[in-house]
Parts: C-alpha cells; sequence; structure tokens
C-alpha cells in the first residue's frame, strides 16, 4: 500500500466495512425499533430514549478511542471493533430483559466508533497523509450506499425474519467480512510503516497556533449541529416520511437519500477538487436545512419529499467528506485519530439527544414544527463554518 498514491484497495476493502457497518449498526434501527418496543413492553419514543444513552456513551469513550488509534493502528483497533460489533449485535437479539437490551445497544455505539467513518478515515491518514483527503473522497463515495442498500435489505427481512433473527444475521456479516478485512488492511498498514524511510510523512494544517484553539471549537460547533440534524433525521426517516402521508412510497423516497449522497461526492470529484474544505462545509450545512424546510412545507407532496430526499442526501454526502477533511485541512495529519475522538465525542454528546428529542416532539408538538426547529439548528451550523471560513482568511 503506496502512501504516495490512493490507496485503491484499502478503499474499496474500507468502504465494504463502512456499507456493512452503518447499514447493520446504524441504519436499521429505525425500522427495527417499533418491533423492538413491542417485545420490550416500552413505547417507541422510550427505545430511542435508549439508543440516545447508547449514543452518548460511544461519544464520551470516543476521545480514548481517538488515542488508541494513534498508538497501536486504526487497522487493529477496526478489527476489533468488528469482533465487539458482533459480539454486541447478538447480545441485543438475546437480550432476556430491557436492562440488558440497553447494555448490548450501548456496546453497538461503543463498536461504532472502532468501524465506522472516524476510525477508516484515520486508516486513511496513517496509509498517507498527503492522498488522505482524496482517499476519503472515494471511500465516502462508496459508504453512501450503506442506506440504499440497508434500508431496503432490512425491510425485506423483515418480512420474513424476527428483529432478532435479524440481528443475528447482521452479527454474522460484521464477522465473516469486516473482520478478515480490516485484519488485512492492520497487516499492510504494519507493512506500510515498516517500509517507510525516515521520518513519517505528515501534512501540515493551514491555521497558525493563534488560531488553532478558537477554530476548533467552531469546527466542533458546526460539526455538532449537523450531526443532530443528520441523526435525527436519518433515524427517522421512513417512518417519518410515512407519518406525513407519503405510506407506501416512503421507502422509495427514502432510498433517493443514498445515491443522492454518492451523486455529491461525484460532483465534488469532477467540478470540487480546488474547493477547500471550509467551502465544502459551508455548502453542505445549507443543503440539508434546507432540504428540511422544503419537506416541512411541502407535506404530503411526492414532489416535495423527492427534493427533500435529494437535498438532505447531497448535503450529507459533503459532510461526511468534510468531517474527515476539514480537521485535517485546519490542523494537520499529527495525532490525526485524536482530533478524530476529540471531534466524534462532540458530535454524539450533542447529537444523542437528536432520536429521542424528535421523536418525542413529533408525538407532543406535530410533524412539521419538529422540523421547523431542527432546521433553525441546521442553520446555525452555516454561521459556524462561515465564521471558520473568516478565521481562516485573517490567519
Amino acid at each position: 500500500m503506496s502512501t504516495k498514491r490512493a490507496p485503491t484497495a484499502a478503499i474499496v476493502a474500507l468502504g465494504i466495512t463502512q456499507i456493512i457497518a452503518y447499514g447493520t449498526l446504524y441504519y436499521s434501527f429505525s425500522i427495527l425499533a417499533p418491533d423492538m418496543a413491542r417485545d420490550l413492553g416500552w413505547s417507541k419514543e422510550w427505545v430511542f430514549a435508549a439508543l440516545s444513552a447508547a449514543l452518548l456513551v460511544g461519544g464520551l469513550i470516543a476521545p480514548w478511542f481517538g488515542r488508541m488509534i494513534d498508538r497501536h493502528g486504526a487497522g487493529r483497533m477496526m478489527t476489533a471493533g468488528s469482533i465487539l460489533a458482533a459480539a454486541a449485535l447478538v447480545a441485543c437479539a438475546a437480550a432476556p430483559n430491557a436492562a440488558f437490551f440497553v447494555a448490548a445497544l450501548i456496546g453497538v455505539e461503543v463498536a461504532s466508533n472502532l468501524v465506522q467513518y472516524g476510525a477508516a478515515f484515520a486508516l486513511l491518514v496513517q496509509l498517507g497523509p498527503q492522498t488522505a483527503p482524496r482517499s476519503i473522497t472515494y471511500l465516502t463515495l462508496i459508504g453512501g450506499f450503506a442506506s440504499t442498500a440497508f434500508w431496503p435489505i432490512t425491510t425485506a427481512l423483515h418480512h420474513h425474519l424476527s428483529w432478532q433473527e435479524i440481528y443475528l444475521v447482521f452479527a454474522g456479516l460484521n464477522l465473516i467480512v469486516c473482520v478478515p478485512l480490516h485484519g488485512w488492511l492492520s497487516r499492510g498498514l504494519t507493512l506500510s510503516r515498516a517500509r517507510a524511510d525516515g521520518a513519517p510523512v505528515t501534512a501540515a494544517g493551514r491555521l497558525p497556533p493563534e488560531h488553532r484553539r478558537r477554530g476548533f471549537v467552531l469546527m466542533v460547533v458546526g460539526f455538532a449541529l449537523q450531526s443532530l440534524v443528520a441523526a435525527a433525521i436519518l433515524v427517522h426517516m421512513v417512518p417519518l416520511l410515512a407519518g406525513l402521508g407519503l405510506g407506501a412510497s416512503a421507502a422509495i423516497v427514502g432510498s433517493l437519500f443514498g445515491p443522492s449522497q454518492v451523486a455529491s461526492r461525484v460532483i465534488n470529484m469532477v467540478f470540487g477538487r480546488n474547493l477547500s474544505p471550509v467551502v465544502l462545509a459551508v455548502i453542505a450545512a445549507i443543503l440539508m436545512p434546507v432540504g428540511v424546510i422544503v419537506l416541512a412545507l411541502t407535506a404530503p407532496s411526492l414532489l416535495g419529499a423527492t427534493i427533500f430526499a435529494i437535498l438532505f442526501g447531497l448535503g450529507n454526502g459533503l459532510f461526511s467528506i468534510v468531517v474527515g477533511t476539514l480537521p485535517l485541512h485546519l490542523f494537520g495529519s499529527d495525532g490525526y485519530g485524536r482530533l478524530q475522538g476529540k471531534v466524534s465525542s462532540a458530535r454524539l454528546v450533542v447529537s444523542a439527544v437528536a432520536p429521542f428529542a424528535l421523536a418525542l416532539g413529533m408525538a407532543e408538538a406535530g410533524v412539521t414544527p419538529s422540523l421547523a426547529a431542527t432546521a433553525v439548528l441546521g442553520l446555525l451550523a452555516v454561521v459556524a463554518f462561515v465564521t471558520v471560513g473568516q478565521l481562516k482568511a485573517v490567519s
């Protein structure tokens, strides 16, 4: 695996594991949540409260995992994460009571820190800091198919299997597919480091020391707000659209989200190579709340819902890239795993309340007011990233 050009084999392998990691650990939850609630004797809102608690714990642990990734290598930590993910899914499926289920769900979210984009981006930076921005874009291009693949897969499986049986199938995917691929990536990263001559290659950050603290805070605020919007909408995507009167069309409209993510990344690769990650962050932050506003104003219009899914997918597609490239652009590659851990922690802690809050808001205040509040929070992220841009311009 060369550090002088984008490591194609590593990107493809990581793309496969990202589709499985996001599909099995994240996107499937909203479809299976009603049956989980029924079996646990809870309301659906309390099932999402359990997810929020699990996200919170995952966020608190993220900085420690970031340091472990820097110390031991992202490949080794991702291998361990896939094993943990499989074990946690099995524990969820076998949970004899609600308390055990919540503990297992926390295990799922802890494992997510080790197998999803944050760890994968760190692995690409460790393979080659100079090519990492391009590699991250390629990886997110593949990973964007996770929702497109796993919303329909989960729905189809649910016609024939219980949620517990589906989780056992998903545990098998993590164990049989992801563990070997992450193990291979770990070996390749070890060999790449062993063959490197002299000091390791690094990439310098663009912010001078006197602006780094303020720039970091603004960046994290922007990421946290966008993560809150994304977590709230994506966890509820299919049931949200169905609740707005789209019925059976909800799953079809929701399936446009994934291709829209991919489209934004293709457009960025073709036309946006010279755009700063700060500019991409602003564009992504604008697209997501605008999509939510369109949905709130046009529901139950199928055309309006389609526009929403496309805009939201375009914004989230760019957001996934920016989460990896903006910290590298502003602060450099030294200690990137630790930096990603801090970013992930802030994002997860703030967005942990999003699934439960939106579910409760829709139940108590209605869908449209809840969507309006979500859009306002998204627009505040635009302000944060514009301020980062101004800070960088005067540096």
